[in-house]
């Protein structure tokens, strides 16, 4: 899609790594000046100084209190307007049974999962209004969808909340000029994934239609495929790309 988004302003939360990072680098070969946020500085300066242009990096840690809006403000600041979404910040716990999670384990994950979400949505859509147009996509998951596996209980409720947020919130704004969608990643091979505890990432894969792990840049792609002229009429849709996974 290069040159497809030549002169658009796009926000990119949880951009320094993994599916975040390959998204605001492959919107920036579009054509696309990027506000990356995230809480490693080193690597969102790397990020946005690998976007060049325009493209800058906010340090912030989404669940504290005031820093989706002040997100949404530094984008809307540095780069003059906001076009383009992606709200990809997200955190997993550590692998375990329902009744041994912590209330602070619940917290933490509904606050990055969810509770930031829709406080990006909220202004995302306050900037949005406006212009009378503008694209936001979220990132769930397909364990908000199906989770064949035991031990993310809070992981796979907050993203299935994330795939029903974005319906509703699609529903709503359309006839303002928002789309709203969202991606469900499956196993993708991203920092998140390699840390989740699996001890057998080649029987994952082999488990797949695909038999094989889905790369950031393939979710990047069907990122920027919503976020494109291309899917102008594609609203309040969950986007799976997950080699299979949700149709095996």
């Amino acid at each position: 899609m290069e040159g497809d988004f030549a002169g658009k302003a796009v926000l990119v939360t949880g951009g320094t790594s993994g599916i975040g990072r390959a998204t605001a680098l492959a919107f920036a070969a579009g054509g696309a000046a990027v506000a990356i946020v995230g809480r490693d500085r080193a690597r969102g300066e790397a990020a946005a100084a690998e976007c060049g242009g325009r493209s800058c990096f906010l340090a912030a840690d989404l669940t504290e209190p005031g820093a989706c809006a002040r997100a949404v403000a530094f984008a809307q600041e540095r780069l003059g307007r906001l076009d383009i979404a992606f709200n990809n910040a997200g955190f997993q716990e550590r692998r375990g049974l329902v009744a041994e999670q912590s209330d602070e384990t619940y917290d933490r994950v509904f606050d990055t999962n969810l509770r930031a979400v829709f406080q990006l949505l909220r202004a995302e859509i306050a900037a949005m209004l406006p212009q009378g147009r503008g694209v936001i996509v979220n990132n769930a998951s397909v364990s908000g969808v199906r989770n064949p596996n035991p031990g993310l209980a809070l992981y796979c409720a907050s993203k299935a909340a994330v795939i029903s947020l974005t319906r509703s919130a699609a529903m709503e704004y359309a006839p303002k000029g928002i789309r709203i969608n969202c991606v469900s990643p499956g196993r993708v091979e991203t920092p998140m994934m390699l840390a989740s505890g699996i001890a057998d990432m080649g029987a994952v894969a082999a488990g797949l239609p695909a038999r094989r792990l889905g790369t950031p840049e393939e979710v990047a792609a069907a990122v920027l495929f919503l976020a494109s002229d291309a899917a102008s009429f594609v609203i309040g849709q969950n986007l799976g790309v997950d080699g299979g996974f949700l149709s095996a």
